[in-house]
């Protein structure tokens, strides 16, 4: 017979204890934002220019055969998530001093990324605000249900919900459906004005005049073997990056007077732990948990902060490792104060689902 204590321990026993200061760290955070424009310069030169350069060196060698040039689509689809991070900074005006830089900066690359800048920003800042909120769910947010929500749907609502947290839905379809069909229409925003329009109008004319002035260069045939590979890669390593930022085992989530900004920033965000490179092409984004205390910090100034506070090393903390298993992770259970799967959500019996 099995001992006992060799049981999993209950869920409670598995949420972590939090008892930093919070508003003092976010204060020692927010000392490190020094924005260098000469920097913002340079990270974006040796990020757009090798984009471009791989996205050449693609066609060239499709002279010889496609196959050759596919595996390229890999670094070029970095360089272009490298972009989109870049495109964040911008709208969170981090990466150059002058807003109006960080602006027409954002817009210009949101043609390439296929991110509307000025809507993009507006529904990303209300991600920021309501970050970890159950009273403020749905704009900017990869959906979440708690257990007792999913329990009360009907059989089609539970399962839509199983279809969209499917792995092959979020990290497959769902990127491809965002950047290419949703992003070109301000849902969420429709009723907020012009500018919502403006923006994503304005950027779907840009998208258009480049991919013609492409299509003319290389051709439709050409143009489609290059532009969609490194989209789609792009995109999917983007929703997985911003999934695993936020959808973790220990993260938090809370109602009412029981959620709190700094307390949401920095324990309901994660620390992902990449190798070098991957930090690089993922502009620091890993360090999430310090973004959010101070989402006015220039990516470049994270690994300074970690080191100038090594506390904030192991708060959530994931390797790369780790970040696979969270994709079963699907339902907030506000007793435990974890996300748990829907087996262990049903093995508990919460809802009888």
């Amino acid at each position: 017979m099995p001992n006992p204590s060799d049981a999993a321990p209950a869920p409670e026993t598995r949420a972590p204890l939090r008892h930093l200061d919070v508003r003092k760290i976010a204060r020692e955070v927010a000392r490190h934002r020094v924005i260098d424009g000469r920097r913002g310069a340079l990270e974006l030169a040796i990020t757009f220019g090798p984009f471009v350069a791989t996205w050449l060196a693609m066609w060239l060698a499709m002279q010889w055969s496609y196959w050759l040039a596919l595996p390229l689509a890999l670094p070029a689809a970095g360089f272009l998530l490298r972009l989109f991070l870049i495109q964040h900074d911008c709208g969170h005006g981090a990466f150059f001093r002058s807003k109006r830089a960080n602006d027409w900066t954002g817009r210009l690359i949101g043609v390439l990324t296929l991110s509307p800048y000025d809507f993009w920003r507006r529904t990303h800042a209300m991600h920021h605000a309501g970050t970890g909120n159950l009273d403020k769910r749905g704009i900017g947010d990869v959906d979440t249900l708690t257990v007792a929500e999913f329990a009360g749907k009907s059989w089609a609502g539970r399962l839509r919900y199983r279809l969209y947290r499917h792995p092959v839905i979020l990290f497959g379809l769902g990127p491809a459906y965002l950047f290419f069909l949703r992003y070109r229409l301000p849902l969420g925003l429709a009723r907020q004005g012009w500018r919502p329009w403006a923006s994503t109008m304005g950027t779907n004319v840009a998208i258009a005049a480049l991919s013609l002035g492409l299509i003319l260069l290389v051709g439709l045939k050409t143009f489609l073997l290059i532009q969609l590979p490194i989209t789609l890669l792009a995109a999917s390593a983007g929703v997985w990056l911003f999934y695993v930022q936020h959808q973790f085992e220990t993260t938090l989530w809370a109602r009412g007077k029981a959620w709190t900004f700094h307390e949401a920033a920095l324990y309901g965000s994660s620390h992902l732990h990449m190798p070098a490179v991957l930090r690089w092409f993922t502009a620091n984004i890993g360090m999430h948990h310090i973004h959010h205390l101070c989402s006015t910090l220039p990516f470049y100034r994270l690994p300074a902060v970690m080191k100038a506070l090594p506390e904030l090393a192991h708060i959530n903390r994931l390797t790369l490792r780790d970040s696979l298993a969270t994709v079963r992770l699907t339902l907030w259970d506000e007793q435990a104060r974890l996300l748990v799967s829907f087996r262990e959500a049903k093995r508990r019996a919460l809802g009888g689902f």
